[in-house]
């Protein structure tokens, strides 16, 4: 089977749609969330943190001290480890909202119904106890008529 072939059989089966339409969702998803994050819940983290801004944490390279990270940024290397440590409680908090709707989504599904039992296709011999066909009007073990 040639790439193509295989792309074709991929592309035809919803996959790439599917794909498609979980992008769009997410990115409209990551907006509302990041929004959540940078105007609800960092001020309300900043408030109990005594109004730190994670962001402004920054070591200059050159070893001199600045008056805020962009006057450092004009003048040298900044390494920037509290955008890092904003970053990684954005993460973790995008991460649980993510688990919230999904634990919601999956609330919300129906379970599937259970699957009907397949009709019986044996029986057993009432003499010989033996199982046969369910269509056996005599049993081919013990020789005896059923009903």
């Amino acid at each position: 089977m040639g790439l193509m072939s295989e792309f074709k059989e991929f592309a035809s089966r919803g996959n790439v749609t599917d794909m498609a339409v979980g992008m769009v969702i997410g990115a409209a998803f990551t907006s509302i969330v990041t929004s959540l994050v940078n105007d609800i819940i960092m001020p309300v983290i900043g408030k109990f943190t005594g109004g730190v801004d994670y962001n402004s944490w920054y070591i200059a390279l050159d070893g001199n001290t600045y008056a805020s990270i962009e006057e450092a940024k004009e003048a040298t290397s900044v390494l920037s480890y509290g955008s890092f440590i904003s970053a990684i409680i954005n993460f973790l908090i995008v991460a649980f909202v993510l688990f919230m709707v999904i634990k919601m989504i999956n609330k919300l599904k129906r379970p599937a119904p259970a699957p009907e039992p397949a009709a019986p296709t044996t029986k057993v011999c009432p003499y010989c106890k033996s199982e046969i066909s369910i269509d056996a009007t005599r049993c081919p073990h013990c020789t005896s008529e059923l009903n």
